[in-house]
This record gives C-alpha cells, structure tokens and sequence, in this order.
C-alpha cells in the first residue's frame, strides 16, 4: 500500500507520495512515485501513483517511450490537461490489458491508479485522478485534492484545512500533517515522502524536496502536531450527564 496526494488552491498545486512499497517486519522496500514532465514556459506535468508497482512503472515507461520516439500524441505534445489525462488512461488500460491476466493466475492485483496536475500554456491549472480502468475525473472548487492508496487516515485533516484562498505555505503543512497521521496509523505508508509544488500560471515546476527519516523538519512538524492535538482535546468542554 502506499499514500498520494494533491491538493489544488489558487495559488497552485500541491503534489505529494511516499515512497513505500511492501511493509512486513524484515521486507520494506521504497521506490520513487512521482514523475516530473516540463517545457519551461509551455507545460508542466507532475504525476504521482498507487498500487500494483510494476503496472504503475510500465505505465510510466511506455509514456515516456513515446516521447522519445516522438509518436503522436505524447505528453508533450498534446494541447490541454484532458488529453494528458486520456493519455495516461490509455496507456494504463494497454499495460493491465498486457499483464493483467499474468498476475491474475498468480493472484496479484494488478489495479493502480494515477492523480496528474499542472498546466499547459493556453489553459489554467488543472488536476485529473485516473482510476484503473483508465477513465478519469477532474478537481473542483467543491473537490479540490485528490488521494490515492491508504486514505482514510490523512483525509480529515485535508477537508477540514484546504480551501480555495488557502496559502501555499499552509497547504504544504496541511499535506504533509495528513502523512504524518497516515504513517502513525498504518505501516504501509512510511518515509521518505515526496513533495513538489506548481504555482499557477508559472509553467515551470517549483520548489521540490525529499523528506528522510532524519529530516528535522518532518520531526518537529509531527511533534507539534501531536502536541497540539492533545492540548485541543483538553481544552474540550466536558459532557454533563
């Protein structure tokens, strides 16, 4: 199991995941699930994903061969998010119509899923979750972020803090708090995790980072959090029979 996240406000967006892929007292083992596609000034593409790990790598594999062999359409080809998102989609749907049935036989769930966001020059910021099958949705002023994989445990934090007017400042803090509750609650989510920022209308990615075990940061935001969380439930009123 793994977590993604993001998260769309004014300002930009905002593009997290871990980077575990199995979880067991002695088998742990982490793989990078982001994926950076840019032209400066004319596209940037950020794409995160979950689930079944080799799909998810030959999906990605397949379209950046098409890239390289500059077949149409390809991700930097295209004129808009939607035709980026339909291009995962099909790619997806190629890759488990290929493997699928291999991993069946076995057993092996072969589903993932893909969330993808940025913006091309001619249109604002968009943001698309493609589910297994291929078919995909976009982000709404009403549903501004999309999850991924474990994410039950980081979505209280993310409807009760993200809005539209929300800074870009807040909602880094807001996504990586919705990490930290993930990570206490299930060990299949875990460190390093993966950030990446757009803002909007740059058409170049922003600011990136990893964040390790070690990161002083990530300890300090998890201490303050837990802290504050237990300073808010004693300051509760208490029931009155």
């Amino acid at each position: 199991m793994s977590y993604c996240v993001a998260t769309m406000i004014d300002a930009g967006i905002v593009f997290a995941s871990d980077s575990r892929t199995n979880a067991g007292v002695d088998n742990i083992a982490s793989f990078r699930k982001m994926k950076t596609f840019e032209q400066a000034g004319k596209r940037a593409l950020l794409i995160v994903n979950s689930g079944n790990l080799a799909i998810t790598q030959a999906t990605i594999n397949h379209l950046e061969q098409d890239i390289r062999r500059d077949t149409e359409p390809n991700l930097m080809s295209v004129h808009s998010m939607y035709d980026v998102a339909a291009l995962i989609g099909t790619a997806l749907r190629q890759v488990r119509h290929r493997d699928g049935p291999f991993l069946q036989e076995s057993n092996v769930d072969s589903s993932a899923c893909f969330i993808v966001g940025g913006q091309i020059a001619g249109e604002h910021q968009r943001l698309f979750l493609v589910y297994p099958e291929g078919n995909f949705i976009e982000a709404t002023p009403e549903t501004p972020y999309f999850q991924i994989g474990e994410v039950k445990y980081g979505k209280p934090i993310i409807d009760r803090v993200i809005r539209a007017e929300t800074s870009m400042d807040d909602a880094i803090k807001c996504v990586l708090v919705s990490f930290d509750s993930t990570m206490k609650s299930n060990l299949s989510v875990g460190l390093p995790i993966d950030l990446a920022c757009y803002n909007r209308d740059a058409l170049q990615l922003g600011n990136a980072r990893r964040f390790d075990e070690e990161d002083p940061y990530i300890l300090h935001l998890r201490r303050s959090w837990s802290e504050g969380v237990r300073q808010a439930f004693a300051q509760l009123p208490s029931f009155k029979w």
